[in-house]
């Protein structure tokens, strides 16, 4: 016998909803999870948020550099490296004495590396890093100091992350950031390298400000006869199929198993007591319901709210009655309305109506009117209502009208006019 053979259809149900809402989720957050790049400071090819170089990566490729991922050991690349090689270090997080071998291999090769930061430093050759003199975390506007077409690349901006020790004849400063270097080109054997103090200018948040593309482009050399390696080696990152499961999306299919699991248990072990049909709740009748509200308005001494509701009420309601949008209008204006709209609207309510409506407005304010009063006021309203849509319906043809009552007033139907 099967479990689900088991139970009945309301189990049934709840039980495939619950299994299917929870692979519901799990499958939206795996897919549409992406908040954590832009907290990711790595300058990796592969990702699209604000530290990323995604944009810089697809930009080289469409406009013609040959250039691929490495994601191999970068000796096996300096084995068969040339002056056709063109490699770029972007913010590299993993430094060994075989990665130093390597890049010094693909210099003295005739090669070409562009370095960023701290680490990046590190693996070039006579290349001794330092902090920087001044932490600073916004963009710095860099200073053209060198004599090389690199320092002509025109207006750049980086936020530095590391310094570059000064005083070798061999090493060129290009460009400066308050003074301590920012920009470096060395030559190495039949080789050349460039030092960038960060990896700001070809972050897809900073690669289209001002010419931090052009100062990318000169960095790398001329296009033709060069092949171009952006390593992700020394990222720590190597991509596969299954990486974009890993991260967020494994974490919560984890966090989201033991959960349907408890789910699970309850729908089943829910019905290990008595079942019994659940009792029907009593309507509580119009009577009551209206007996409770007044109790509330009589607790909390609220009679003004009331009467303001009721001339709320009646004000929209008269305002319909002649035609007219609902509107804020004060009691004498009301007035002047219904008697243009009912000519004789005294004489049908038989009322002074523009006291009466002075007296609701005037109680819609006062919090200290008496219960009675506030129930003779909205008495009146409703009163005053009920009479005036009588008033408003056109009468049959076959009543008798007396004459007094179709006699016109000369002065009343040009005022109404």
């Amino acid at each position: 016998m099967s479990l689900l053979s088991t139970l009945d259809s309301g189990d049934r149900k709840l039980l495939f909803w619950c299994v299917g809402i929870a692979l519901a989720v799990a499958l939206a957050a795996g897919l549409l999870s992406s908040g954590s790049e832009d907290d990711n400071p790595m300058p990796s090819s592969y990702l699209s948020g604000r530290h990323g170089a995604l944009a810089a990566y697809e930009t080289l490729l469409r406009s013609g550099y040959q250039i691929d991922r490495w994601e191999r050991p970068l000796s096996e690349l300096a084995a068969s490296a040339g002056p056709q090689t063109v490699v770029i270090l972007a913010q590299p997080s993993i430094r060994e004495t075989s990665d130093l071998r390597a890049i010094r291999t693909i210099l003295e090769r005739g090669g070409r590396v562009l370095a960023t930061g701290f680490l990046g430093a590190y693996l070039l050759p006579r290349g001794v890093p330092e902090p920087p003199q001044e932490f600073t975390f916004a963009a710095c506007k860099l200073e053209a100091n060198g004599l090389d077409p690199l320092a002509d690349s025109g207006e750049v901006w980086m936020v530095p992350q590391a310094g570059w020790q000064v005083g070798r004849p061999n090493d060129r400063i290009q460009y400066t950031c308050a003074g301590q270097p920012a920009v470096v080109e060395l030559d190495w054997g039949k080789g050349h390298a460039v030092w960038w103090a960060s990896a700001t200018p070809l972050e897809n948040g900073s690669l289209a400000r001002a010419h931090n593309l052009d100062l990318l482009l000169n960095s790398l050399g001329p296009r033709e006869g060069h092949h171009f390696y952006w390593d992700e080696s020394l990222h720590g990152d190597i991509r596969s199929p299954w990486s974009f499961a890993d991260s967020l999306a494994l974490r919560i299919l984890c966090w989201s198993l033991p959960v349907l699991a408890l789910l699970l248990i309850f729908s089943l072990s829910r019905r290990s007591g008595p079942v019994r049909a659940l009792a029907l709740p009593t309507r509580t009748t119009l009577v009551e319901f209206i007996d409770a509200l007044g109790s509330l308005y009589r607790a909390t001494g609220a009679a003004s709210t009331a009467v303001a509701i009721a001339w709320e009420r009646f004000t929209r309601r008269v305002l319909a009655l002649c035609g007219m949008r609902p509107r804020r209008i004060d009691a004498i204006e009301l007035a002047a309305v219904l008697r243009r709209r009912f000519p004789a609207a005294d004489e049908a309510l038989e009322v002074d109506l523009e006291a009466d409506l002075a007296a609701c407005e005037e109680a819609a304010r006062n919090e200290m009117i008496r219960p009675r009063e506030a129930l003779r006021l909205v008495q009146v309203l409703h009163l005053h209502l009920s009479r005036l849509r009588t008033a408003a319906k056109p009468l049959p043809q076959s009543v008798i009208i007396e004459p007094k009552l179709i006699e016109p007033n000369p002065e009343r139907h040009e005022k109404a006019s």
